[in-house]
């Protein structure tokens, strides 16, 4: 990452707590590493990103519905989805510093420090090399990568490593009151064994038939070693998920259909589609037969946002296995009972808070009529996710002006999220709302009191035309509809 896009990254992170979108957690007990709070436009941000994607699965497809598993499930669960085996990341620690490291994290801060230099050549060869170590967990060769390479510990900046091992992620506590008799259950790591072991519950009774999905939006837990990069990796971080059941040997055919779907969802909010890539995984998980990442040009480079899986039939007859019932479906048009293969789209909802901040983020300067410089932050978030859609600013706090304002207000606050203000000049109540993303701020001034118009200003493009009061919701409605 160059000194660049360092500086936007902290930028962007340093505004996001400016302007109350995101908080580190128990900040006043000095936080706690890898864990944020989202604040009062943060929250609104999130919630509309939440049911911008819910909407879009369970509202606009017939087949698809949703359920709202609990995060506390059996603990058999995680043994059958192997979790309790196989769910662990290759770490390295420095002996000197006794500080822990991701292997692929090490590797990938090395490649980012050779782009740095212009060796792009040895940077992809290096990133080459571990992805086949990785898929064939060869250990000792990996550590042998990063001592020629001559990588060294930020802490201690010394490459004496301990042997590389697997470190399982999942957080583990006790159920039950009395000591001595609790069983010990994990925080989920994912949502998705959640819709798993409800497949049969539900498709019971939607009265579903294959092909159909189960949508699920909710808290995930990881015991992340390397928690960095702000809330783009955390150890409590929530996921969007949709499981997408069909008929064995349709995967391909499937697979195709969701990768194009969920990028063309990311389009839709009208991002350029050059900030996103395809990334194909080298290494599949032991459930999948095909994988993929739609990744986006972060500040800090591209990274994942959101993995389209082909499942195969593992989970449910994982689940059938080990639970002992019977996790089939009968398809009345082969006359044949089968368990059905899995779809997986499953993007991290924190990770799309991060990438909307990346995207809308901008600093604006320009010279005015009269000679004089002149600047703004802007984020310029997708009018339909926007935290506040319309700000109504009456021009002073007399004259009946005030008053006009919350009829305004009261007019469209039942149908988008409103915001008053009457402090401070105009132009700095409009450099407050561009810097929290509203889209439109509605001014009230004397001319209002004498024929019903007022100025609606936009936020991209800063141009300001006059309207009658009454069409403001009615012209909101249609910018904003979804």
């Amino acid at each position: 990452m160059s000194l660049q896009q360092e500086n936007r990254f902290q930028t962007i992170i340093s505004h996001a707590k400016e302007y109350g979108f995101v908080f580190p957690s128990s900040e006043i007990y000095d936080g706690l590493s890898a864990v944020y709070d989202y604040g009062p436009y943060g929250s609104e941000l999130k919630k509309n990103i939440r049911d911008y994607w819910w909407k879009s699965m369970t509202q606009m497809h017939e087949n698809i519905v949703g359920i709202d598993a609990a995060i506390f499930m059996h603990p058999t669960t995680w043994k059958a989805s192997g979790h309790v085996d196989n769910f662990s990341d290759p770490m390295i620690d420095n002996k000197d510093s006794k500080k822990r490291y991701r292997v692929d994290h090490l590797l990938e801060a090395h490649a980012d420090k050779l782009r740095e230099k212009g060796a792009e050549k040895e940077a992809d060869d290096l990133l080459q090399t571990m992805d086949a170590l990785l898929a064939k967990e060869d250990f000792p060769s990996l550590k042998k990568l990063i001592e020629d390479n001559k990588i060294v510990c930020n802490v201690s900046e010394t490459n004496n490593w301990t042997d590389i091992r697997q470190f399982n992620l999942m957080f583990s506590t006790q159920i039950g009151s009395v000591a001595g008799e609790a069983d010990t259950i994990y925080l989920r790591p994912e949502t998705a064994q959640g819709i798993f072991v409800n497949f049969l519950n539900v498709q019971k009774t939607a009265r579903l038939k294959i092909p159909f999905g189960i949508a699920q939006i909710g808290k995930a837990f990881r015991n992340e070693i390397v928690a960095r990069q702000f809330i783009f990796r955390m150890r409590e971080f929530e996921q969007m998920e949709m499981q997408f059941f069909i008929r064995p040997g349709t995967q391909k055919e499937w697979y195709e259909y969701w990768k194009e779907a969920r990028l063309k969802w990311h389009l839709s909010l009208g991002i350029p589609q050059e900030k996103y890539r395809y990334h194909n995984h080298t290494k599949l998980a032991h459930y999948a037969d095909a994988a993929l990442d739609i990744e986006y040009e972060f500040p800090i480079g591209f990274k994942e946002v959101e993995g389209i899986h082909s499942r195969t039939d593992f989970d449910l007859s994982s689940h059938q296995k080990y639970s002992g019932k019977k996790l089939t479906y009968f398809d009345n048009e082969i006359n044949q009972h089968y368990i059905p293969y899995v779809i997986e789209t499953s993007i991290g909802l924190d990770r799309m808070f991060l990438l909307i901040l990346s995207y809308a983020y901008n600093e604006e300067k320009w010279t005015k009529e009269d000679g004089k410089e002149d600047s703004r932050v802007v984020m310029r978030i997708p009018e339909k996710i926007a935290p506040i859609k319309l700000a109504v600013l009456p021009l002073v706090k007399k004259d009946g002006l005030p008053e006009v304002a919350r009829d305004i207000i009261a007019d469209c606050a039942p149908y988008f999220k409103c915001f008053y203000e009457e402090k401070d000049t105009i132009g700095k109540r409009y450099r407050r709302q561009d810097a929290i993303g509203t889209p439109f701020c509605v001014t009230v001034d004397h001319q209002t009191k004498e024929d019903g118009t007022v100025t609606i200003r936009h936020r991209d493009s800063m141009k300001q035309e006059r309207i009658n009061k009454t069409e403001i919701k009615d012209k909101l409605l249609n910018l904003l509809l979804f």
